[in-house]
């Protein structure tokens, strides 16, 4: 059974710096790419930040520069890096795992058939 649990959400000054993670459990974020959505109100789920087994990764044009996706095998967790924060980064944030790509580095949310349930990202 697998389960991907996010932390580390909360509220935020513009400017200011968040880290989310995402603890993993029957699933090895060391074995599939693993990506961070958001989805604010009223707004589609938006891939932000993708990470490929190979260390590899791609952003959405909204977040680079200014996000950092990671991973630390021992712990199975992913994590996010958040600086520069703005009120449009406000979102429910959710990690996102795949059992098909290694590789390829996929911002849609079709391409991943693991979810969290989300922690709330306010930037006020």
């Amino acid at each position: 059974h697998v389960q991907l649990v996010e932390s580390g959400g909360g509220l935020v000054q513009p400017g200011g710096s968040l880290g989310l993670s995402c603890a993993a459990s029957g699933y090895a974020v060391s074995s599939y790419c693993m990506a961070w959505f958001r989805q604010a109100p009223g707004k589609g789920r938006e891939g932000v930040a993708v990470l490929a087994t190979d260390g590899d990764t791609k952003y959405s044009d909204s977040v680079k520069g200014r996000f950092t996706i990671s991973k630390e095998n021992a712990k199975n967790t992913l994590y996010l890096q958040m600086n520069s924060l703005k009120p449009d980064d406000t979102a429910t944030y959710y990690c996102a795992g795949t059992s098909v790509y290694r590789f390829s580095l996929r911002l849609g949310e079709n391409d991943y058939n693991y979810w969290g349930q989300g922690t709330q990202v306010t930037v006020s």
